[in-house]
């Protein structure tokens, strides 16, 4: 995760992944994305989808790159914005989203 705000207006970060082939990248895109959109985050629609080799999700502040490695050191992103601050994600604090009770706990 890169703090990319200060060298760009349009995102304050990037999250970088990579996915080992089209399948993964795409499971990896469908597990972040139903997560999220549980949790209440929406993006708009999914660039890159139909190749699964670079998948772009903009979720305004936050854009997530899930690409596999060819596309990853091709575009090298991580060169490119090399002088941004790399976040440890394992250190950001992120809410559980609520998982909602079945119909029948609500009665």
């Amino acid at each position: 995760m890169l703090e990319v705000g200060p060298q760009i207006k349009v995102a304050d970060y990037f999250v970088i992944a990579s996915g080992l082939s089209r399948p993964h990248v795409k499971a990896l895109y469908q597990d972040l994305h139903v997560n999220l959109k549980r949790a209440g985050e929406t993006h708009g629609r999914a660039e890159g989808m139909e190749l699964g080799w670079w998948v772009l999700m903009d979720y305004g502040d936050v854009v997530v790159h899930l690409m596999q490695p060819e596309a990853r050191e091709y575009y090298d992103l991580d060169g490119l914005y090399a002088d941004a601050r790399e976040v440890d994600w394992r250190a950001v604090e992120i809410p559980s989203p609520a998982i909602p009770r079945p119909v029948e706990a609500l009665e």
